[in-house]
């Protein structure tokens, strides 16, 4: 006999929605059990850069790390789980407020005062950290790590479920871009750079315009694919070094709206259509070539009418394209482009996106040393 008065606790997860959402479900779970656990926090790792990045949370009050990053090398303490492959227990924060440690120091300011920490790995592959807080010290007993163990690993395969359909479509498309040939001018050093400058945009606007980790990282994850739309290009078009006739152009246009029809059909075969973000994904290959001021294409969209995550990919593929040597250009020095970008920002691009990448020349020079153009080709 079935007792009707069970519900099941976490039925919420099998719901769309952001992770963020599922994470909150998990965080109230969680609660139920162990009530003084007062955030759940998701941080990525960048193989690429080695830095570690706050991603998702469920807190009971203000995120205490928002837009958060840092070298993992940077962080010792955080370093030794990764190589031992192990969780920590952190019974008083206290004990980490030490200049390597800025993260705990922050927590601490915001009133946390436990810790316990679990490495996430797919496979074998490291992909960042889940946090369970507290505001209580020494509350963490075995009977509670023993609870949060199998939390935890619910939460990472929430992400490791996430990342893995964000790198399946990718895989998709890189398939797809060279079965048909379609290079064009846009290396991985070029996507590399332009994903990370649309991340800098990003977390600037971060505050002013309401934009969650998540969300940045979508951004980030997106950004590379902004002009998939072009393997429906022929090569005659797409890799000829003089300029297009009208005609030429009129076709080379069509590439937003291939674009979006792509990512759907792949979208759609792979059972990625629920996949978080997604209008993210569509909005930035459909409206990039989008102008402030009423004038690009496909829709002949102005102002913020075109949505952010396009107006942010739009100032980084411009700034990587100017900065960048081409057949028929050499590359621009940076403060000769930044100088271009103002003079294009109120009419092809927007300007809270140009300025927001003009404030981070330290860290734009930096992503350009990481990712150089391959001489080679």
């Amino acid at each position: 006999m079935t007792d009707p008065a069970h519900a099941d606790a976490l039925h919420a997860l099998n719901a769309d929605g952001p992770l963020r959402g599922r994470i909150r479900e998990i965080h109230w779970a969680v609660r139920s059990f162990l009530p003084f656990v007062a955030r759940v926090a998701v941080a990525l790792y960048d193989p690429k850069t080695t830095y570690l990045k706050t991603f998702v949370h469920s807190s009971d009050g203000d995120d205490p790390l928002p837009h958060c990053q840092a070298p993992l090398g940077e962080v010792p303490s955080l370093k030794r789980l990764l190589d031992e492959k192990r969780p920590r227990v952190i019974q008083s924060m206290l004990t980490f407020e030490t200049p390597e440690s800025e993260h705990a120091r922050r927590l601490g300011r915001a009133g946390y005062a436990a810790s316990y920490t679990m490495p996430v790995f797919s496979s074998g592959t490291f992909l960042g950290f889940v946090f369970f807080n507290s505001r209580q010290s020494d509350v963490f007993t075995e009977t509670a790590l023993a609870q949060l163990d199998i939390f935890g690993h619910l939460v990472s395969l929430l992400v490791i479920q996430e990342l893995a359909a964000v790198r399946t479509l990718s895989a998709a498309l890189e398939g797809a871009r060279h079965l048909v040939h379609a290079r064009d001018a846009e290396t991985g050093s070029h996507l590399d750079r332009m994903s990370r400058y649309a991340r800098l945009i990003a977390r600037a606007l971060a505050d002013t315009h309401g934009l969650d980790d998540e969300t940045i990282e979508r951004i980030h994850a997106y950004a590379p694919m902004h002009d998939i739309g072009k393997i429906g290009i022929p090569d005659a078009i797409l890799l000829k070094p003089e300029g297009l006739t009208d005609g030429e152009m009129e076709v080379m246009r069509t590439h937003a709206n291939r674009g979006q029809a792509l990512l759907d059909d792949l979208l759609t075969n792979f059972g990625l259509g629920t996949l978080t973000g997604i209008d993210i994904l569509r909005n930035i290959a459909l409206f990039h070539h989008e102008r402030i001021d009423g004038k690009g294409y496909p829709y002949g969209l102005a102002g913020d009418a075109i949505p952010l995550e396009a107006r942010i990919v739009a100032v980084a593929d411009v700034f990587d394209a100017l900065t960048s040597r081409r057949p028929y250009k050499e590359a621009y020095a940076n403060d000769v482009a930044f100088t271009m970008l103002e003079q294009l920002a109120g009419t092809h691009l927007d300007r809270d996106c140009v300025l927001a990448l003009l404030g981070q020349p330290g860290e734009v020079a930096d992503i350009q040393r990481q990712f150089r153009e391959d001489p080679l080709g």
